[in-house]
């Protein structure tokens, strides 16, 4: 039995040291193995997300394995910081129309075109090709927007992307995506 309880509690340090490590490498994943190991897909959002990588598929010529891991990567982040998938999703289709590796101004990089020089707290030890990483951060930095404009979408999609302009087309493009994010989008809405 102490053998048992030895192991148990080796395994256990060893996690937790692991966990802590992974912690001050990469704050972003750390955080997400913790919501990940902690909470079970709930099956609204696990429906939505087939929803919406089969939308990506079809409507966007997406791969299915990307399609599959943009989708689960934006009802994590949409989840985790209370913003609607649809609205993420508009903003990667016009930021980078799906591609990962896109590139834009003042090295804006990847899904979320996130420019490393004004976020370099967020994006230390992030790698922005990587859809996850780029969703989260992405969504982070929104959602530091909205909680700076009070929770009005259009001045943190002005902020996001620089203009009134922009905050019309993404507010526009949203609509294209509700159908297949309804159900998490009205769920996120009363509170669950």
């Amino acid at each position: 039995m102490r053998r048992v309880l030895a192991t148990f509690a080796v395994f256990a340090f060893s996690l937790s040291a692991a966990h802590t490590a992974l912690a001050q490498e990469n704050p972003l994943a750390a955080s997400d193995a913790a919501a990940q190991s902690a909470a079970p897909q709930d099956p609204k959002a696990e429906q939505a997300s087939h929803k919406i990588s089969e939308m990506l598929m079809r409507k966007f010529g997406v791969a299915r394995v990307k399609a599959e891991t943009i989708a689960s990567a934006v009802m994590s982040s949409a989840s985790k910081y209370s913003l609607p998938p649809a609205l993420l999703l508009a903003i990667i289709s016009i930021e980078s129309r799906f591609k990962e590796t896109a590139k834009g101004p003042n090295n804006a990089t990847g899904l979320m075109q996130v420019v490393p020089s004004a976020h370099r707290k967020l994006v230390r030890n992030v790698d922005l090709t990587d859809p996850e990483d780029n969703i989260e951060t992405g969504s982070a930095i929104l959602h530091g927007y909205m909680k700076s404009a009070q929770g009005d979408v259009d001045a943190a999609l002005k902020s996001y992307g620089g203009s009134h302009a922009y905050a019309e087309k993404v507010s526009l493009r949203a609509k294209t995506f509700e159908p297949a994010a309804a159900s998490v989008d009205a769920a996120s809405a009363s509170g669950q």
